[in-house]
């Protein structure tokens, strides 16, 4: 059998799911990324079922290995019970974890928002899972959408004991990639500052005697004037400091929003279901969010223009408020179906991630006009969020253009206007289209 538990995450720009394999005996399929333990490459996991007379002791890899088989045939409560057991049997690190964390998917299945919490957090602080995991996984879709993933969500991004650094650590290395001179700026304020404060340090002395009168004692006015400069000049590279370090959080954030947009799900025309990542580089997104009538008004309008909104790629998103649909997936579990491909975010190597010029031919081909949101109230959470962090009251009505490489191009009240969306966009083969991607 394999066990899950997450490799560590390099920094680049993807987000699928990715697999190695530890066997041993008897294999089970698992759907969390894990570490090959001879290797530090991901590679893809298979894990084969066995059938229960080949168990001859109870151990936590039995017990993980079965809780998964229950699993995927939708027994949710009989695969919680292995999991727990698991957790009794003296697991190892990579046991731990794998129980930790399908014993959350679990949780979430049953609508358990706290338990599911309670176990990510023990996996994140304990056995070193990685947040990015749990951002990727379809199965904790219902628990993304929940107040105490917000909360995780959240202390993840300002780092910390209880939740691990590494997805704050993964935030920072793309912030620094889209400013890179905010870390020179820092140094130079920094270096000022203390230059400023060494110079105020000499000169107190030489103010206290110039105040004192004695003979020999400098000037007052040219002395208190220096002092003033030091001092001024420290309050505003101070000033300045506390305002880069405001702009990067301000910054992390957006980025932290823009990672959770990527992993949102559609399902389209074709019936087949990706992220949001994978259309990246490929189409421009247009989040319409609304009353029914609002939105359905907004999309007869764009079938006005539809010929010149497909040459630059918009794809229509439509999200209805309060409209929270079960989503419609082929296959829950931990099967043996691999997670769509995925082009880039946070996660492992470029390289060994991007699509081949096939693959993105025949998702392209699939792509029409329209797009229908699996996962609503997860779309509703982000674009409510997304409507704070710009003053607007959540729940209007409001319309989220984004650019080919995923992220917020512009947003505004109400509906677009389709004729100035199509005199602002260039076509996909211009100039213009190529250096957004």
């Amino acid at each position: 059998m394999a066990l899950a538990i997450t490799p560590p995450y390099s920094f680049s720009f993807t987000t699928r799911s990715f697999k190695s394999s530890f066997t041993t005996t008897s294999l089970v399929s698992y759907k969390n990324p894990i570490l090959n333990l001879s290797s530090n490459r991901p590679s893809s996991t298979c894990f084969s079922s066995s059938s229960s007379s080949e168990i001859t002791s109870e151990t936590a890899e039995s017990c993980v290995n079965l809780g998964l088989s229950l699993f995927s045939r939708g027994r949710v409560n009989d695969a919680l019970s292995q999991f727990e057991t698991a957790l009794t049997l003296n697991p190892n690190s990579v046991e731990a974890q794998a129980a930790l964390y399908n014993k959350a998917c679990c949780h979430a299945y049953r609508g358990e928002g706290k338990k599911a919490a309670e176990c990510l957090r023990t996996a994140l602080k304990e056995f070193d899972l990685k947040f990015g995991t749990i951002l990727n996984d379809p199965d904790l879709a219902s628990f993304r959408a929940s107040p105490e993933f917000k909360e995780m969500q959240e202390e993840a991004r300002l780092g910390g004991e209880d939740i691990g650094n590494s997805f704050r650590r993964d935030l920072k290395l793309i912030s620094e990639v889209q400013a890179p001179f905010r870390g020179v700026r820092r140094f130079f304020y920094v270096a000022f500052t203390a230059a400023a404060g060494i110079s105020l340090f000499l000169t107190i002395p030489r103010l206290i005697l110039a105040i004192k009168g004695d003979d020999g004692a400098p000037d007052i006015m040219p002395t208190a004037g220096n002092a003033a400069i030091n001092i001024g000049g420290i309050v505003v590279f101070v000033a300045l400091i506390l305002w880069e370090n405001k702009k990067e959080e301000e910054q992390l954030t957006q980025i932290s929003r823009d990672e959770t947009l990527s992993r949102l799900p559609l399902r389209l025309s074709t019936s087949r279901v990706v992220e949001l990542v994978q259309l990246r580089d490929t189409t421009r997104p247009v989040i319409l969010a609304g009353k029914k009538e609002t939105v359905s008004s907004a999309i007869q309008k764009a079938e006005r223009y539809r010929t010149e909104l497909l040459r630059r790629g918009v794809l229509l998103v439509p999200v209805i408020w309060g409209e929270n649909r079960e989503p419609i997936l082929e296959k829950k579990g931990f099967g043996t179906k691999k997670a769509p491909a995925s082009l880039p975010s946070i996660g492992e190597d470029f390289e060994k991630r991007a699509q081949s010029i096939t693959t993105k031919s025949k998702l392209k081909a699939e792509i029409r006009f329209k797009a229908e949101v699996v996962s609503p109230s997860e779309w509703e959470r982000w674009i409510r969020e997304q409507q704070m962090s710009e003053g607007v009251t959540p729940g209007e009505d409001v319309y989220i253009l984004l650019r080919l490489d995923g992220r917020v191009r512009r947003s505004g009240r109400g509906m677009p206007d389709w004729q100035q969306i199509v005199e602002e966009l260039p076509p996909m083969d211009a100039l213009l289209s190529k250096l957004e991607r």
